[in-house]
This record gives structure tokens, C-alpha cells and sequence, in this order.
């Protein structure tokens, strides 16, 4: 699975709206709203690096409401939940 993580400037008035819209996409697998430099945090998640292109530059970028965007591509996830389903063997937690 390839991932990009999109930052996404929003005409200000139409922010709810343009999250739910982008979140409604293929490839799109989670919006957030948030503080900071961006109005809207996209996560891409697609099968081949090509889609990602599709995704962000031929849906995101041209869903109305968005001003900008800037895509940062991932190369590899590190992540508590996946080393606990990496290590994970099948037994019940000992708690």
C-alpha cells in the first residue's frame, strides 16, 4: 500500500464541507480537520504509486474549496500498532 499525507488550504467558509467531499473520495481513507499551517489533513492510501497522482492531483486539488495543497509521500510506516500485529502470534493478552 502506498501512502501520501496531503495538507490541504481551504477557502475558509466552506471548510466542513470540503472535508466530508474529500473524504466521500476513492483513495481517501481518513480527513482530519486541524490547528496549525493547514485547514485539512488528508491521509491517501492507494495499491499503486501511480494512484496517487489520480488521487491527489486529478480529485483532491479540483474538489471545490480547496486553495492548495502539499503532498508528502511516505516511504515507510513506523507505527506501535504495527509492530504489536507484526510480533502478535495468535495468544490472548496476559492481562
Amino acid at each position: 500500500m502506498n501512502t501520501a499525507i496531503v495538507h490541504i488550504d481551504c477557502a475558509t467558509d466552506s471548510i466542513p464541507e470540503v472535508a466530508e467531499a474529500l473524504a466521500s473520495q476513492d483513495g481517501v481513507s481518513e480527513v482530519y480537520s486541524v490547528a496549525g499551517n493547514a485547514d485539512l489533513i488528508a491521509i491517501v492510501r492507494v495499491p499503486h504509486f501511480d494512484d496517487i497522482a489520480e488521487v491527489i492531483a486529478g480529485r483532491i486539488s479540483k474538489t471545490p474549496g480547496v486553495v492548495n495543497t502539499e503532498t508528502y509521500v511516505a516511504f515507510r510506516a513506523y507505527s506501535r500498532h504495527d509492530l504489536e500485529d507484526a510480533f502478535a502470534i495468535g495468544l490472548p493478552d496476559a492481562d
